[in-house]
């Protein structure tokens, strides 16, 4: 089997260091829209369109039942103007945050560096929008440096169409000339991570331990490894995928 070409990292969680603050940020602005929203429920289903999670849980608000596995497939277009609203809020909040809080998980940086070393592209994905981002690869310098090949969002996608759909590794994909999921990695630390790797068909589809969602939370989802954090891809790399 050939070898691993790509990994698509996520960021907040897994490179990107996040104690809840991507979760508060967003609830923050779901309460001060009325939006009844719990911490708990927000963090479950991060790693998605943020603009979609609005709608799920207006909709879930409504007594409308939904699954997040459905998001990139349409949300109800009665709730996106109401949701659009929300996220425009959360944006703001999201970027200032960023702008003065931003800094890699311990060892992303260093796992970068190894892959290129290996001849493996290093493309990043997120539930993000553009904009929030760019406030990451601003403050990192991780595109400015070279350490990140390509950085994919959601609207980098036709239809927006986040995780759990699997377009955003395709994306990459296309950009960066590799041919086939089999040399393809995902690693992440939400369920829509595992489940964006699924789709995609992944070679590896890796859970880590970083991010501020409990491995019970994720770990119900297929993947097929789960190591503490992005510092120990390498090694899994060596020994797993050679």
């Amino acid at each position: 089997m050939s070898k691993i070409k790509m990994v698509m990292f996520d960021l907040s969680g897994t490179t990107v260091h996040d104690d809840t603050g991507v979760r508060d940020c967003l609830h923050r602005a779901a309460v001060e829209f009325g939006l009844p929203a719990t911490p708990d429920e927000i963090l479950l289903h991060m790693g998605t369109n943020k603009i979609h999670l609005y709608q799920f849980l207006i909709a879930r608000s409504q007594g409308k039942a939904g699954d997040f596995r459905d998001f990139a497939k349409g949300q109800d277009p009665a709730t996106l103007e109401f949701a659009t609203k929300v996220f425009h809020r959360y944006e703001e909040i999201m970027i200032q945050h960023y702008r003065t809080q931003v800094r890699e998980v311990d060892g992303a940086s260093d796992t970068f560096r190894w892959c290129h070393d290996h001849g493996i592209r290093v493309a990043t994905d997120t539930g993000f929008h553009k904009a929030v981002t760019m406030a990451i690869m601003d403050g990192l310098g991780w595109l400015r440096d070279g350490l990140v090949d390509v950085s994919v969002d959601v609207q980098d996608v036709p239809g927006e169409r986040g995780r759990p759909a699997p377009f955003m590794i395709f994306h990459a994909m296309e950009k960066l000339d590799i041919q086939s999921v089999s040399e393809v990695l995902k690693i992440g630390d939400t369920p829509a991570d595992m489940l964006e790797g699924t789709n995609a068909g992944c070679r590896g589809v890796v859970g880590v331990l970083t991010g501020p969602r409990p491995v019970e939370a994720w770990g119900c989802y297929r993947h097929t490894h789960v190591i503490p954090s992005v510092r120990e891809l390498p090694k899994l790399i060596e020994t797993e995928f050679s």
